[in-house]
Order: structure tokens, then sequence, then C-alpha cells
């Protein structure tokens, strides 16, 4: 049975999972805006190679840290949005809901620090079995 919360409940539980961070990574988190969408658009899952209907949790669009260099200058900010119907859809309970939104913003965040999807994913493996 698919959970439902509130957009404002959400949104908590998005900034409960960056404040839980460590402080030392969120230090580091340097021009990156976190927001929040009901679903992800038909670009959006284009852009990852998602067909419509697909299960995109999250999206982290930007330039990588690593990646970064002095002539960048002013640029605008990265952006990483969490998408709150996909998560709802796979969430059995309002606490599934919470450690989901945990595991996705930890997931984006990581890509913003350069770390590639299959070094994410093994992480995160290790990271469940803690």
């Amino acid at each position: 049975m698919r959970q439902k919360i509130t957009e404002e409940r959400f949104e908590q539980l998005v900034e409960k999972a960056v404040t839980s961070l460590p402080e030392y990574i969120r230090k580091k988190m340097d021009n990156v805006a976190i927001v929040v969408e009901k679903k992800p658009s038909a670009y959006e899952l284009k852009q990852v190679g998602m067909k419509m209907g697909g299960s995109l949790l999250g999206l982290y669009q930007g330039v990588p840290k690593t990646a970064w260099n002095r002539s960048f200058g002013m640029r605008l900010p990265d952006k990483i949005t969490i998408f709150q119907e996909p998560i709802e859809r796979l969430a059995s309970s309002a606490e599934r809901i919470s450690e989901l939104v945990r595991l996705v913003v930890w997931h984006e965040i990581a890509h913003h620090f350069g770390i590639g999807e299959r070094e994410v994913r093994r992480l995160e493996e290790k990271w469940k079995r803690r």
C-alpha cells in the first residue's frame, strides 16, 4: 500500500536528512541547492535514460566538486532534486519514507562530491549493513 505524507512533512524529512550528515560533509557542500518536486519531468527522466513511469527518486544536476577548477568563477548552483511521489510509491510506511529520503539525499550529495553511480551503490550497500 502506498504511503502518503504532506509536502511540508516531506520537506522536513529532506532537511533532517541534510542536517543529520556529519558536519565536515555539510561544510564542504558548496554552491548546491536541494529542492523537492512531486515527480520528475519527462526531460529529467530522459536525462538519466529512463522512460515515463520510471522510479527516479532523486537527481543531481551540476558539476561535481572533483571537476571544479579556478576558471569556474561565477556559476549557477548545482541542483539536487528529491522526488516525493516516487519515494512514496516505494514506501509501505511513514518510517520507510524517512529511510528512503535519507538514502536518496545521501546518494545525490555523493554525486555532488564526484562519486560515480557504481561507487555510490557500493557504498550504499555497505551503509545499509551497519
